[in-house]
């Protein structure tokens, strides 16, 4: 009888640990809001006091004129009513990018929101606003040039010297492609770079093929990389790299992960690991997962965000100030999930 107890509380003392394994998430608004029934492409941002803002789009639904760019900002766990942080007359509001870049005359750093409008991504324009106070106030909204988009999805890459590298992309009906956009003057002027795809699977293939929003991080020194969703023909997560700070890019190539056409997002650490959030699935936007390499080439994946059936998509993650990793997700377009992964809770891979 005892042995058999035993077994039962060492059988509870596992199943335990796993359970405090799991990060906890939580809901950012209650889902269906009546604000937005309808909420997408979440980023999100530490500021300097440590706390997190997320901004997200939010309408009707995808596409539809009523849809604006919200946040809303984490302060001692809980989250504030969302504010509306940016809205175009009579239409669509899409993917905005929270991000802090130098600002040098300040000698501090500002806080950027780049966010696109338009009636779809194929004929899509770019805008942005700054603050200066950590996002209390907004400057007044400032229509990019064309060709230009800033941030399509994933944060920027910003280098220690201040250089804004921004994944970039343009999607026609045919074929997608990734750019970047290099900025040395904190966004006064930009260089754009590409177009940047794979070597198509058929060249007498009718489908369309390509890339589309990457994510950019550095591995070491001069090295960095892209991480890019792709077609459905492709269905795996592409990646290309630079060898001189994002100015000449090799042509993309696939890697061992699947990418079912949906968005994704990747971190390099401090120690030089990175992480990536994206859907383990050819089919579907669920499961959300995490997963870790040591090289930036192999990935094991090493957590489950979310399994149940919906719609888990167009992740965000940072790594905070102490080295947790913050992450934020689309829970099946009616709200937008937070989730926090204690640094302790990232394992260690041979």
């Amino acid at each position: 009888m005892r042995r058999h107890l035993s077994i039962v509380l060492a059988l509870i003392a596992v199943f335990t640990m796993h359970l405090s394994a799991q990060p906890k998430g939580e809901f950012i608004f209650p889902p269906g809001s009546t604000l937005f029934p309808s909420s997408h492409a979440s980023t999100l941002v530490e500021l300097s006091d440590h706390s997190i803002l997320s901004a997200w789009f939010g309408g009707t639904a995808e596409g539809a004129n009523d849809v604006a760019i919200w946040s809303s900002r984490q302060i001692a766990r809980a989250w504030s009513k969302p504010v509306e942080l940016a809205r175009e007359p009579g239409v669509a509001c899409w993917n905005p990018v929270l991000f802090h870049a130098p600002n040098p005359p300040a000698k501090s750093q500002r806080l950027w929101l780049y966010y696109k409008f338009g009636t779809d991504p194929q004929n899509w324009t770019a805008a942005r606003k700054y603050s200066d106070d950590e996002g209390t106030t907004w400057s007044p909204a400032e229509h990019l040039p064309a060709g230009l988009i800033g941030p399509v999805r994933a944060k920027p890459l910003v280098l220690p010297d201040g250089t804004i590298v921004s994944g970039s992309s343009t999607e026609s009906y045919h074929s997608w492609a990734v750019w970047i956009e290099r900025s040395k003057d904190n966004g006064k002027s930009w260089a754009k770079i590409g177009p940047i795809a794979p070597a198509p699977s058929d060249p007498a293939s009718n489908q369309r093929e390509g890339i589309i929003q990457p994510s950019v991080v550095s591995l070491r020194a001069k090295h960095l990389r892209l991480y890019a969703r792709s077609t459905e023909v492709i269905g795996r997560v592409v990646v290309s790299d630079s060898f001189d700070k994002g100015i000449t890019w090799t042509e993309a190539r696939p890697i061992d992960v699947p990418n079912p056409n949906s968005g994704i997002d990747a971190v390099a650490l401090k120690d030089h690991r990175v992480v990536l959030i994206y859907n383990n699935t050819t089919k579907g936007r669920s499961p959300l997962n995490l997963a870790l390499s040591n090289d930036g080439d192999h990935f094991k994946m090493f957590l489950t965000l979310e399994d149940e059936p919906g719609e888990f998509s167009y992740p965000a993650i940072i790594e905070a100030s102490n080295n947790d990793l913050c992450m934020t997700y689309t829970w099946n377009r009616k709200s937008i999930r937070f989730v926090r992964l204690r640094q302790s809770e990232i394992p260690k891979l041979p």
